[in-house]
């Protein structure tokens, strides 16, 4: 994974998006609710708040420098708001960078 592409920075920060999602559902959730701990998701949450913005951001960028469809720009949008879904995303772009289309 490059950092120094649109794509690899995408990549890289996709997987903590994806993952501070699945925190945030995983284990700040249950731990305010079951716990009764509500700043975990207060931490969590904002860390993921901050980490979904780079990625629209980094989505946006490697969208344009790409010229992407509006169709796959949406798609990248979905992955992030789908719990895994920017597992899945990464994958497709990871193909694509494999394969020498990108």
């Amino acid at each position: 994974m490059k950092l120094t592409t649109a794509i690899g920075r995408l990549r890289l920060i996709g997987l903590c998006e994806g993952v501070s999602f699945l925190v945030l559902l995983g284990v700040a959730m249950p731990l305010k609710y079951v716990a009764g701990r509500p700043e975990a998701v207060k931490v969590v949450g904002w860390a993921h708040g901050v980490l979904f913005m780079l990625f629209v951001l980094a989505l946006f960028q490697a969208a344009s420098e790409r010229e992407w469809p509006l169709r796959r720009m949406a798609a990248g949008f979905l992955a992030a708001v789908l719990p895994f879904g920017t597992f899945v995303f990464d994958a497709r772009l990871r193909r694509e960078v494999d394969g020498g289309a990108g």
